[in-house]
């Protein structure tokens, strides 16, 4: 099965960071669409794409879908046919429905009786006449962050649709999209081969593209980004930045390459690192140039999408522009420089945070009392320097370096705080108070960074949820989810003895003080929210929900001490051959106290049966020696202990009626099932696991 698919969707430029989300969404619904019409393909769909084309190609692809038997039950005999054995209008619209005769109709015993029944074949349909129909619907389902309208058009895509090419087997796919009817016809580069080109299939549109500077692979084109930047920079024994976001963004607003390499005036070196690489990144999306051992040059590449007849006539023009954007950065960073970093505070008074929460000023004031408890707990040697960063570190939102380059928070807090003297680890914190910035992203090295940088955290939290700002489903415009998973991955990273509970409680505690809500409904919705992170965070770590769950489940508090439990809970059910036994033990424990709900103490004298008397005293002996290693959090070893208690348990079960109707024996015996259970929910609640 040879037979090929290729589509094309010319459009005009398709923002960067849309194309590789935009190409991916195009395979997904192409495989649906073909599995959802019995379309069965035995190679596979691969999908390429440039700023102006979406490329979809399929391979081994059958050219009639597969045939269909339908079976269809009708009306019951009783209703279909009178006394006489005459078809009713019950069978004769039935028979018109399925499109056959009445006589063609069968019957079929069901549980109710006989009823009306027919089989029928349906033949598959070409592929090609399927495809003519599909591929307008498939191209208006891809998922864009934006999409736009055009013309009298109410077709909405992310940029204009200009031509589409619709071939299988070569021969053209009919349909019409967005005012634009499918052909043969793609284009080549834009400026260097702007022309039309007639393709015949998948090897021959690969050869046009070629021929015509498309290089259509985004892998390739990276590959191809990254050569030539290197080869550039090469020419001033300089290496370009290593920054493989950029390459990506690089890579996608191009489609055939040529770089050049630029200078700009050695006294802009003056300006930090970070505002000349972010310039000449953000920008104008040029690659910085570093010597061996790292430090700016000061030159860039640039990358071009044409290949110039003037080499240098570009670079001039490169170099201009952005002397233009150093200009303006070199006079940002002196212009903030005449006003100390402190002095800013006030400036915060009026730039709002959240219309409810208030001020960004007032919004430090609450974290940087929660950031002085978390010092007493953390580092009470380092409260002073804590206090400083925290005051500091949302400064630099109102200088203008930060106003024309968002990305440098923090940073250019760190920058200005260092000229104006201030201890390093006030200035580090300052910039490292906003790590990690993204899911798994670098951790601050610094305590006070920590420190703060929690402490903002969970203010913001809870914030959001006394507002009603939590995440909903996909939606979370405050980064709620982030910031949980952050604050998690600090207090294990750092291995704080932190109360999770009391530091919530805290949190509330303090904007209680500003906005009213329900402390108590508010707090065990927090709770749960970083409860549920964990348990994500847990699962992409690759542990099982059940074992996850054994172990939040009775203690979610303290959480550098969760990793632990539920690795050497793992260890153990790997491991020891008993656990499973065990786990059933303890099942059996938890079914009978589910519907208990006072607590009961155990009287040793009213232990009648040998087999609760010898349960009771291996308890008694066992009880000491677990507590001790659950203290020293050694848990796979506390679980070893409380093996010897599954035979007592299990004979305790087999030799003694617990539910017995004397009152006294009853609550005696329930006692111990909950001296023991509790015994083990120090650990886990092993009732958690599927068994």
């Amino acid at each position: 099965m040879s037979n090929e698919l290729l589509l094309e969707i010319g459009t005009e430029e398709i923002p960067a960071g849309y194309l590789k989300n935009g190409l991916g969404e195009l395979k997904r619904l192409a495989g649906e669409c073909l599995k959802e019409n019995r379309i069965e393909i035995a190679g596979d769909l691969q999908t390429c794409g440039t700023p102006r084309r979406l490329i979809l190609i399929g391979n081994g692809i059958a050219e009639k879908q597969e045939d269909l038997v339908r079976e269809v039950t009708g009306p019951p005999k009783s209703v279909a046919y009178d006394g006489q054995g005459n078809p009713t209008k019950a069978a004769l619209g039935f028979a018109e429905k399925q499109g056959v005769s009445v006589e063609e109709l069968g019957f079929t015993q069901t549980p109710k009786g006989e009823y009306l029944y027919i089989k029928q074949l349906v033949p598959g349909r070409p592929v090609r006449d399927i495809l003519a129909g599909e591929l307008p619907r498939l191209i208006a389902e891809i998922p864009w962050p934006k999409s736009m309208r055009w013309a009298s058009l109410a077709f909405p895509f992310v940029r204009p649709i200009h031509w589409v090419v619709a071939l299988f087997n070569g021969t053209v796919i009919p349909f019409e999209v967005a005012g634009v009817t499918s052909g043969n016809i793609t284009r080549g580069h834009r400026f260097m081969s702007p022309g039309e080109k007639e393709v015949t299939g998948v090897k021959d549109h690969f050869k046009k593209m070629e021929e015509n500077f498309i290089v259509i692979s985004q892998e390739e084109r990276e590959k191809l980004v990254q050569k030539l930047a290197e080869e550039a920079a090469r020419r001033v024994k300089g290496k370009p930045a290593d920054d493989p976001e950029l390459l990506a963004t690089v890579a996608n607003l191009i489609e055939y390459p040529s770089a050049v390499c630029g200078s700009f005036d050695e006294k802009f070196l003056k300006v930090p690192e970070a505002v000349l690489i972010t310039a000449m990144k953000e920008h104008q999306k040029y690659f910085s140039v570093h010597d061996e051992e790292g430090k700016l040059m000061c030159n860039f590449v640039a990358v071009n999408n044409t290949v110039a007849r003037d080499e240098s006539m570009v670079q001039r023009g490169h170099e201009r522009v952005l002397r233009a954007r150093l200009s303006d950065a070199a006079f940002f960073f002196e212009e903030d420089r005449k006003r100390p970093l402190k002095e800013r505070l006030e400036d915060l008074k009026d730039v709002i945070y959240q219309a409810e929460l208030g001020t960004s000023y007032a919004k430090v004031q609450r974290f940087t009392k929660l950031a002085e408890y978390l010092a007493g707990i953390a580092a009470p040697d380092k409260l002073n320097d804590i206090v400083t960063a925290a005051g500091l570190c949302k400064c630099d939102l109102v200088t203008q370096m930060v106003a024309e380059f968002p990305s440098l928070q923090g940073c250019m807090g760190e920058e200005y705080a260092r000229i104006e003297g201030y201890k390093e680890d006030v200035c580090l914190a300052i910039r490292e108070h906003y790590l990690p910035e993204k899911a798994g992203g670098q951790l601050p090295e610094s305590v006070i960074g920590a420190v703060v940088g929690v402490a903002d955290r969970i203010d913001t939290i809870a914030g959001c949820f006394a507002v009603g700002l939590e995440p909903t489903g996909s939606a979370d415009p405050f980064a709620l989810r982030r910031h949980a998973l952050a604050i998690i991955r600090i207090i294990e990273d750092l291995s704080w003895d932190l109360s999770l509970m009391e530091f919530v409680n805290k949190a509330l505690a303090i904007l209680r003080e500003e906005i009213e809500f329900d402390t108590d409904e508010l707090f065990e919705r927090v709770i749960r929210f970083f409860r549920e992170r964990y348990r994500q965070m847990m699962l992409r770590s690759g542990y099982k929900s059940d074992l996850i769950e054994a172990v939040i489940s009775v203690e979610f508090d303290e959480i550098n001490q969760l990793r632990p439990r539920i690795e050497q809970l793992n260890r153990f059910a790997l491991e020891s051959k008993e656990f499973h036994d065990l786990a059933l033990t303890f099942k059996r424990i938890s079914n009978i106290l589910k519907k208990q709900k006072k607590s009961f103490q155990v009287n040793p004298s009213l232990l009648r049966e040998t087999c609760e008397l010898e349960l009771w005293e291996k308890y008694q002996g066992l009880k000491d020696g677990v507590d001790q290693r659950i203290k020293d959090k050694e848990y796979y070893d506390a679980l070893n202990l409380m093996i010897r208690l599954r035979k007592p348990v299990d004979e305790f079960f087999d030799g003694a009626e617990i539910m017995t109707k004397d009152d006294t024996l009853r609550e005696n015996r329930v006692g111990l099932l909950q001296h023991l259970a509790k015994l083990f929910l120090e650990v886990a609640d092993l009732s958690k696991f599927s068994i």
